[in-house]
Parts: C-alpha cells; sequence; structure tokens
C-alpha cells in the first residue's frame, strides 16, 4: 500500500543521503574506487602521464641521471653523527652496541667523500660539462637523501634546475630540499619511477650504493645490452667498490655475457673523471 508522499524536509534528508553516499560520487573523486585493486592499471597510468605531463611543460627534454647510496651522509653531518656517537661511547665505555656504532660512524665519514665528489659532479654536468653553449641538461636523481641530495644540492647551487623522482616506503622517504619544486615527484610504483629514468637520460652515473642503486643500474645495462634502448653513457664512480661488489671478469669467463659487454660501462674516481668519460662519449660536445 502506497504511504504518504513524504513532506519537503523528508525529501531533503533522503536527497541530502544520496548526494553524500559513495555510489554517487565522482569516479575521480572516488579515493577508496581510485585505490581498489581493479584500478591499478588506471594507476599506473597515472603514475606515467602526470610525471611526463610535468615534464613536457617544464621544457626537461635531456636528463644525467645520478643513483647512489641514501646512506651516505655530507661530512658535516656524517662528522657530527661520529662525534655524538663518541660522546655516548664516553658515558657509556662498555657498550658492545655503541663500539660498533662507532665503528660504522667512522666509515660513514670515510664514505661522505663521495656526497662530495656527486655534489662537485652535478654542479658541472648540470652546466653541461662547464661548456660555453646553453644548457639543457637537468640532474635527475632519486630524490632522496645522501648521494641523490648531493647531486641536486650541486644542480641547485649552480643555479640549475634538478629533478627528483621520491618514491613511497614503509619508512617514508622525504624528498631532500634541493630539488626544483615543480620538478619533485612522488611514486608509488618502482616500475614507473624506473621508466622515467631513463626516457629522457642522456647519461647515467651510479656511485656506490645498495639494492636500490643496483636494481637501478641492471636495469639500465639489461636494456643496452638487449638494445632495448640506445646507447648512453654509465659510469662508476669508485672503482674499487665496484670492482669488488661485480666480477666483470668471472661473467666473461663463465659465459654469462660477452667479452663487448665490459665496455657498456667505465669506472672512474672522481668527478672530474665522470665528467671527463661523458665528455669523451659525446666527443667534447654535451647531447
Amino acid at each position: 500500500m502506497k504511504t504518504a508522499f513524504p513532506d519537503a524536509e523528508r525529501r531533503h534528508a533522503l536527497q541530502e543521503a544520496i548526494q553524500q553516499g559513495r555510489a554517487y560520487t565522482l569516479a575521480q573523486e572516488d579515493i577508496a574506487f581510485l585505490a581498489s585493486e581493479d584500478l591499478r592499471p588506471v594507476r599506473m597510468q597515472l603514475e606515467l602521464l602526470k610525471t611526463e605531463h610535468a615534464l613536457r611543460e617544464h621544457d626537461v627534454n635531456a636528463t644525467i641521471v645520478v643513483f647512489g647510496s641514501a646512506r651516505i651522509l655530507s661530512p658535516e653531518d656524517a662528522r657530527a653523527a661520529l662525534e655524538l656517537v663518541e660522546e655516548q661511547s664516553r658515558i657509556r665505555s662498555d657498550d658492545p652496541g655503541l663500539r660498533r656504532a662507532i665503528a660504522m660512524a667512522r666509515r660513514r665519514v670515510e664514505q661522505s667523500h663521495w656526497y662530495d665528489e656527486a655534489y662537485s659532479f652535478a654542479r658541472k654536468a648540470s652546466q653541461c660539462f662547464e661548456h660555453e653553449e646553453p644548457c639543457d641538461l637537468v640532474v635527475m636523481t632519486g630524490g632522496g637523501p645522501g648521494i641523490m641530495e648531493a647531486a641536486n644540492r650541486g644542480a641547485f647551487e649552480a643555479g640549475e634546475r634538478s629533478v627528483g623522482l621520491n618514491i613511497t616506503l614503509p619508512h617514508e622517504q622525504y624528498p631532500n630540499p634541493f630539488i626544483t619544486p615543480q620538478l619533485a615527484f612522488r611514486f608509488h610504483y618502482f616500475a614507473l619511477r624506473k621508466m622515467h629514468f631513463l626516457l629522457r637520460a642522456k647519461a647515467l652515473v651510479a656511485f656506490p650504493g645498495g639494492f636500490g642503486t643496483l636494481d637501478e643500474l641492471f636495469e639500465v645495462l639489461t636494456l643496452v645490452q638487449t638494445r632495448k634502448m640506445g646507447r648512453i653513457p654509465i659510469v662508476l664512480v669508485n672503482s674499487a667498490f665496484w670492482r669488488r661488489l661485480i666480477d666483470i671478469d668471472f661473467l666473461i669467463e663463465e659465459g654469462m655475457i660477452a667479452p663487448e659487454d665490459a665496455q657498456l660501462f667505465v669506472m672512474v674516481d672522481s668527478a672530474e673523471e665522470a665528467i671527463d668519460a661523458l665528455r669523451e662519449f659525446y666527443a667534447m660536445t654535451p647531447p
């Protein structure tokens, strides 16, 4: 049996309930829907397109990508961390954990040399190897601390732009403060982030790093080896580190790579040598 027609106040309340319901929300504004399993392909496309759109808008056409550890500190921060742990050790001299911490802090002070080298390299590279011609090269990093910060800082203090491609992690990684704000991006998917590292890359320079650096480096080597992308200079800085980590001769002896694959990269020991490697690859003319 039909009930009495709702009065105006009741009708308004019913309409309000409909309009506030999730089903009525525009798809593009429904965060829960966009975050659902079914929308993963769409989210991946959005990560590709958002960054691509911004890089085009800001005329970023050629990049020099710098990889390296987030754990390598600036000399100032490394020395401050060592002084702090040494002070704690004087108070609790019998703590074996502190002895290990002191050893690592001293190691960080030694490693901080590579922070300075990354800074120096990026400063020169972002100015087209200190070339007199106008520069279209933009330094690009993972946007985090350590070597990434050093490279963004080098470009920043040279008065040039730089890009940072940050990634969401369980322990949040914040962007370093030296990225050009309009070129600071955040990704959920490593795959899309790595794609953007390479879409405009004219060179790759890798400083010492861990799993993340190795993942990114070997992906580039694989793409170049299989000719999925064209040759670019791939420069590994700190030859002692890389020779101990990667036994290229062993891979060749075992037939796992061809002898010519060893020519896909060069190892150097300073920012200036890295710049020279790029100059040589491009016959003294920046790309």
